[in-house]
């Protein structure tokens, strides 16, 4: 049942269950007007069914939806259609009432009518609608010259953009966006991020995009355990907080357990003497009536465990003078680049530069037109795009794609293969067009290391994987022995694992010296701007022995810090788990060490923040040297 309130969006204790199963159960949240929203939780949980429910798309089994009367709830459904219709007048036509105007504009003869409307058109600002259309989509990657094309001009990944453009366009009160990022580059996921902090709307936003949901949000809503919980803050601030939350739920729990154990003692201890009788009694009472605190349950662990390679001599791939592009169309001319096994090389450029391309010469499927690249001979690479998902055989199971590639091995050793990227029996024996999104990512990624390559070419790695899920990806690359190519619109995956940037820029590949942050500015910065503020190079002069010995007393005193804080998060962690400070009468003592246990952990991120500096400040400084 949907019903209305002013000035909130509010859900009450809503239930909801499909084909037997509970998505969520006696749910209750509010969201206030004007908020910007994370909605998060592990893959399959129902996040996308909750978006349904508040459009009012399905019918709840209990409790109710309440929206503000007259609000307009706009979302990404779908693509657009591939028609003739230019992308411009597609996402103007989004304003359903400013393009009825302008069409009774066109028609009306009655004078009170004619002035009527034209106030109207003025109120909405219909006149620089176009400006606001050309604004949108040329933050989405669209050029002045693609804006008049057709949509039928354009893939259904790059219509995808289109429609989030025209639901930007369209300002809904209520603007509810289900992984927006799948189908953006960095380029234009960073420009969503600015846009949705200045949306003058209330926002809720389904994302596994840890930048995005530190950058652009004021709060999480997660949905775990089929509950809703709401909490104030960016994601790291709300990981934060359910970790420590976890901590105290699970020092509860073992405290009841304990005292379960004391009283179940007595009990089997004095039940059968009759002057002991009365109290054992009491303690069966007591035991009855214990509500059971259950200590947080961890999901299974997400895994991804990648195949180690032999070590190849360096360079493992170097060209010289290479140029590559399609046909008589050079894309990409002077290059000479050398990758070594152990390399994490992040490629950065606008869409539309060649790092595609650049993806496909170095993974052998484009051939280089002049000059020349060569391999070790033992070679073997691995290669990872979102149309390999999409190539996937929707009839056949994860197993017997395995068994095409690897049918000597036997299925014991294939189920185990498959487990080890976190498909377990169910999903090995379901047929891939039933899978999640997620679950079609892993499988394709489990095809690409299959022949444990000693180069890994990962193009946008993380469409449709859970947060968790890319965590797991981050350890697991961290600790492969191969090299690591990135195309990725994912910074926090960025950061974590490349060590070395390329830019691929005006037809030319060069190492980008400065870092992501700088690079994110740079993208967010106009071009003009670019040009004009660009700075004359100043070489840099090398630091003296004395400088970069300080540099090392300055990483040994970091590393010291942290290791002191590790300490003392470990004891505070010691002393949250002690079941007496759960007693009656402490619960002020209980939100102090509470309040410490967070101070260190803010304390901790910072330390290590300083220490990856300073180490960074020492290799480049060694470097020069």
């Amino acid at each position: 049942m949907i019903a209305h309130s002013a000035f909130m969006l509010k859900i009450s204790d809503i239930t909801y269950s499909v084909e037997g199963r509970t998505l969520v159960e006696h749910a209750t949240v509010t969201i206030p007007t004007g908020h910007k929203v994370g909605l998060v939780g592990r893959n399959g949980s129902g996040k996308t069914t909750l978006f349904r429910i508040i459009r009012g798309e399905m019918v709840l089994d209990t409790g109710t939806v309440n929206i503000p009367k007259g609000w307009k709830i706009g979302g990404v459904s779908q693509e657009v259609p591939g028609n003739e219709v230019s992308l411009i007048d597609t996402v103007l036509r989004a304003d359903t009432e400013r393009e009825a105007l302008m069409a009774e504009a066109e028609t009306a003869t009655d004078p009170t009518r004619i002035a009527e409307v034209q106030t109207r058109l003025a109120d909405i600002d219909a006149w620089s609608a176009e400006a606001r259309a050309a604004t949108i989509l040329k933050g989405l990657g669209f050029t002045h010259e693609e804006q008049q094309q057709p949509c039928s001009a354009f893939s259904g990944g790059w219509r995808m953009r289109v429609a989030l453009a025209a639901v930007l366009f369209s300002e809904p009160d209520l603007l509810l966006l289900d992984e927006p990022t799948n189908y953006l580059d960095l380029e234009g996921a960073l420009w969503l991020e600015a846009y949705l902090v200045k949306y003058p709307h209330t926002v809720l936003i389904v994302s596994h995009d840890r930048e995005l949901l530190n950058r652009s949000v004021g709060g999480i809503l997660h949905l775990e355990d089929k509950g809703l919980i709401y909490y104030t803050g960016t994601y790291d601030m709300f990981a934060k907080q359910r970790a420590a939350n976890r901590a105290v739920q699970a020092a509860a729990a073992k405290k009841q357990d304990a005292q379960r154990q004391h009283l179940q003692a007595f009990v089997d201890r004095f039940k059968a003497k009759a002057s002991k009788a009365k109290q054992a009694q009491s303690r069966v009472k007591a035991l009855e009536k214990m509500e059971t605190i259950r200590a947080p349950e961890d999901a299974a662990r997400t895994v991804f465990t990648f195949p180690e390679p032999e070590e190849l001599s360096p360079p493992i791939i170097a060209t010289e003078g290479a140029a590559v592009g399609y046909g008589e169309t050079v894309i990409l001319r002077d290059l000479n680049l050398r990758i070594d096994q152990d390399d994490r090389i992040a490629l950065l450029g606008r869409n539309g530069e060649g790092k595609s391309t650049l993806s496909k010469m170095l993974s052998g499927r484009l051939d280089v037109m002049n000059g020349k690249m060569v391999t070790s001979n033992k070679l073997r690479i691995g290669f990872f795009a979102q149309h390999q998902v999409d190539e996937l055989r929707v009839e056949e199971t994860p197993l017997d794609h395995l068994f095409r590639e690897r049918a000597h091995e036997g299925q014991a050793k294939l189920r185990a293969r498959l487990a080890g990227f976190g498909l377990g029996a169910d999903q090995a024996d379901t047929e891939v067009g039933r899978l999640s999104g997620g679950q079609k990512a892993r499988l394709s990624l489990l095809l690409a290391t299959l022949p444990a390559p000693h180069l890994l070419i990962l193009d946008e790695p993380t469409n449709h994987l859970d947060i968790e899920s890319r965590e797991a990806l981050v350890e697991a690359l961290t600790a492969y022995s191969g090299a690591v190519i990135l195309v990725s619109h994912d910074m926090h995956l960025l950061s974590m694992v490349a060590d070395r940037l390329w830019l691929v820029k005006d037809g030319h590949v060069n190492p980008y010296d400065e870092d992501l942050q700088a690079y994110r500015k740079l993208l967010l910065t106009p071009e003009k701007a670019v040009e004009k503020d660009k700075p004359k190079p100043v070489k840099p002069a090398k630091p003296s022995r004395e400088k970069i010995q300080a540099m090392r007393s300055d990483v040994r005193k970091n590393e010291e810090r942290v290791n002191k804080i590790n300490d003392m998060r470990d004891k505070l962690a010691k002393k949250l788990a002690d079941p007496a400070l759960y007693e009656d009468g402490k619960a002020g003592e209980l939100a102090t060490w509470n309040k410490k246990y967070a101070e260190v952990m803010e304390a901790h991120e910072r330390a290590e923040t300083m220490w990856m500096a300073a180490l960074e400040r020492l290799e480049k400084a060694e470097k020069t040297v």
